[in-house]
């Protein structure tokens, strides 16, 4: 099954979720198809043919 994860095609394997895909949850934020997905809903939010996941990772600095 084909994504864009962060604007780039990638094959996951069906069934796969959230979760599968960024398996750490600090400092990690997920938007499916534009909305943001709370964490402790990432194990039960599959992700579907042509879904667009846009993952952001919180950086320290300035």
């Amino acid at each position: 099954m084909r994504i864009n994860l962060n604007g780039e095609p990638r094959s996951v394997e069906p069934g796969s979720t959230l979760r599968d895909l960024v398996p750490a949850e600090r400092g990690v934020a997920i938007a499916l198809n534009g909305v943001v997905v709370p964490a402790g809903s990432w194990q039960s939010t599959p992700v579907s043919e042509n879904d667009a996941v846009e993952v952001v990772t919180a950086h320290q600095g300035g």
